[in-house]
């Protein structure tokens, strides 16, 4: 059976890192490449692994893998009308995540401290060196681990920062690939422009925005840390623009992040609690489900309506254009992450919890040097003994403590530490 067309796509966009024979099925080689991720170990351990609250600490809060697959539907219809490949952007949604160490962001800061003199550890690296290099799926010709060998589009659509430590546009510490990965990432960004993210890659990254921005403050509201009636007052609302300033938009004013909040809390849907209500209740759940589904609705589709007047109404893939999101959007979205920063991520009770986390990977990681590789996971312990230096022996043992779950953290970290 003939390969499927891929309208908007180049059969250098279908292209593979390892070559593959051709399969005789119908599927695209982009739907393939969706089944690849979720078929994926990588994607299972996300269900055990830290969106903002731990996982296991409710039946509601959600975890890296639900966040992963919400972002996966806000993308897909996105990128749907947007002309471009849904299961590109889905690939690549669902992919996001990956590289996150135990303790999502918090983990991050410990592995990237220690890995300092090795090029550092960040999440979106992790990523790309999980797809093409330590997922258990392809093996090349002569050997090498390829990863899910996904296709150049795939890989590229889940390229959020395409460039390497020290070569950003822009001044921050975000990068997307590791200095031995420079091989495959040339091979995946063959022909695109430097430093931009295509626009699949876009529309991934709007989409991640959106839904944490939504539902994080959704879990905080069920799970008690905030209710939606204390924004009307001024020392609260005040409380969130500076924070959301200090984390997410450094050159707005605080009045512009005040003004976004109070622009959202006087949305008909928002589910402040009402005279009588029951906090928790299902006309209260119900309200607040409705909420959660109105706002993803108002900025996905602010974000499509701009970025059809800039570009016109054709389909728009790879390099086409880029997402449009209007500046109130970004606003509107920075101020919903500032509400759960404030009452969740950045509260004093909670510093000590993070710390301890930290100081568990760092121990963690030491024990595991001393041992390797007698206690690394059996591919973990080939890419030890195969290790030229002490430096990539150390990126290993980074390897293999960041594919670990915050359980199994945990439970290695008593076990090597006993």
């Amino acid at each position: 059976m003939a390969e499927p067309d891929h309208p908007g796509y180049s059969p250098a966009d279908l292209q593979r890192w390892a070559p593959e024979p051709p399969k005789t099925h119908g599927r695209t080689a982009f739907a393939r490449d969706r089944a690849r991720l979720l078929h994926s170990s990588a994607l299972r351990r996300l269900a055990a692994k830290t969106q903002v609250v731990g996982p296991g600490t409710d039946d509601f809060t959600r975890n890296r893998l639900t966040h992963s697959l919400e972002v996966a539907q806000v993308g897909r219809e996105l990128g749907a009308a947007l002309g471009c490949d849904p299961d590109v952007v889905d690939t690549a949604c669902l992919a996001h995540d990956l590289g996150h160490p135990p303790f999502g962001h918090n983990g991050e800061r410990a592995l990237a401290a220690i890995a300092r003199d090795i090029g550092g550890f960040e999440g979106n690296a992790q990523t790309l060196r999980l797809l093409t290099r330590l997922e258990p799926k392809t093996v090349a010709d002569d050997g090498r681990p390829v990863g899910l060998n996904l296709t150049r589009a795939s890989l590229d659509a889940a390229t959020k920062y395409p460039w390497a430590p020290g070569d950003a546009p822009r001044p921050t510490a975000k990068f997307g690939v590791y200095a031995d990965d420079l091989e495959v990432f040339a091979w995946l960004r063959d022909g695109a422009p430097a430093h931009r993210p295509c626009v699949e890659a876009q529309v991934m990254d709007f989409a991640d925005d959106v839904a944490y921005s939504v539902h994080d403050v959704e879990d905080a509201v069920v799970a008690g840390h905030v209710r939606l009636q204390w924004l009307a007052q001024d020392e609260t609302r005040q409380r969130v623009a500076a924070i959301t300033r200090d984390w997410y938009l450094p050159d707005v004013g605080d009045d512009e992040v005040a003004d976004a909040l109070q622009r959202l809390a006087a949305l008909p849907f928002w589910a402040a609690e009402r005279p009588g209500e029951v906090f928790g209740g299902r006309r209260h759940l119900a309200a607040l489900k409705d909420m959660t589904s109105q706002l993803i609705g108002r900025f996905a589709g602010a974000a499509q309506a701009a970025t059809r007047a800039a570009h016109g109404d054709g389909p728009i893939t790879r390099y086409a254009a880029d997402v449009v999101v209007p500046e109130q959007t970004v606003l509107e979205v920075a101020v919903l992450k500032g509400v759960a920063a404030t009452f969740v991520m950045s509260t004093q009770e909670r510093q000590p919890f993070y710390a301890r986390q930290r100081e568990l990977l760092s121990e963690l990681l030491e024990a595991l040097l001393r041992s390797a590789p007698e206690d690394l996971e059996p591919p973990f312990r080939e890419d030890h003994e195969a290790a030229a230096d002490d430096a990539a022996r150390l990126r290993v043992v980074v390897d293999q403590v960041a594919s670990l779950t915050d359980v199994s953290a945990v439970a290695w970290h008593a076990r090597l530490r006993a």
